[in-house]
């Protein structure tokens, strides 16, 4: 399934968009986890800063 995403997001206009991954950890466990968001390429660094609020939401 994974083959079929990656294929779709090279052709067309899936070369248009970028996938944003953020590492966020656990204040409790110290593992972490990944927030990933799907952006326009005009849109990249509004994607970044969106995915540090949510990051700085859910710590606080």
């Amino acid at each position: 399934m994974a083959k079929k995403t990656v294929a779709t997001l090279k052709t067309g206009k899936g070369k248009d968009y970028t996938k944003v991954i953020t590492a966020v950890r656990s204040p409790k466990t110290g593992a972490y986890t990944f927030k990933e968001l799907i952006a326009h390429n005009d849109h990249i660094k509004d994607a970044v800063e969106a995915a540090k609020e949510i990051v700085a939401e859910s710590n606080a």
